[in-house]
């Protein structure tokens, strides 16, 4: 398979119980590159809930999306990938909550985050060079939708705003709703996906992922902490 874009991801372990709800909430599921049905939830349309994070798969973003450099393979991304894994130890968390993120809903860790931080600080500075400079259209409209001087300063030298200071551990649930869906959704969430969350939270490994041509994430390889 061919990708047009690489990201490096927290990608919840498979067997897990909440693994499987929110990857069926979501409607994709990334490790087998295959669609999946939602849950059936009377009087609610999941897919248009989950239309906008699908593509993504079940996540949460370590170093964003981005095209290969020129001189760089996937060859060399997957041994810097495997390299780095080696010098990160497993980050251990509280356990997860379900948070609004603006008018979206996520999963946001709790506890202590410094650890979790640094993790996706060392992907962002460690793999850089293997991320070509974002076009000059979509630092515009990155820009378009209004930047902090920090993040604005991210952008320019990392290609995306919301990394190291700025960054936020978040697995997106949904796209942006309205007032009423939101709260109806939350209700929901915390009624079937709440109880099977793990507490603690631990992050044992990092997964490359690969964008193929219809905009779907792909999982390519998990990598071990074992630093």
């Amino acid at each position: 398979m061919t990708f047009t874009r690489y990201a490096i991801y927290f990608a919840p372990p498979a067997k897990a119980e909440w693994t499987k709800f929110a990857t069926r909430w979501l409607g994709w599921d990334m490790e087998a590159g295959a669609e999946i049905a939602h849950p059936d939830i009377e009087g609610l349309d999941v897919a248009a809930v989950t239309q906008v994070p699908r593509k993504y798969g079940l996540h949460a973003t370590m170093k964003p999306p981005f095209r290969l450099n020129d001189g760089q393979s996937l060859a060399d991304l997957r041994l810097a990938c495997e390299r780095l894994a080696a010098t990160q130890s497993t980050v251990t968390l509280d356990g997860l909550d379900i948070a609004r993120l603006g008018r979206f809903l996520a999963l946001r860790p709790r506890g202590d985050t410094a650890g979790l931080n640094a993790l996706a600080a060392a992907c962002v500075r460690e793999l850089d060079s293997f991320r070509a400079p974002a076009p000059a259209a979509e630092l515009e409209r990155r820009r378009a939708a209004g930047l902090t001087p920090e993040q604005d300063a991210n952008l320019t030298r990392w290609g995306y705003p919301y990394v190291l200071d700025t960054f936020r551990f978040h697995i997106t649930l949904s796209g942006k709703l309205d007032k009423p869906t939101l709260a109806t959704v939350e209700a929901t969430l915390d009624a079937q996906l709440v109880p099977l969350l793990p507490s603690p939270f631990a992050i044992n490994d990092l997964a490359l992922m690969g964008e193929a041509g219809d905009g779907r994430f792909h999982l390519i390889q998990r990598y071990a902490l074992s630093g």
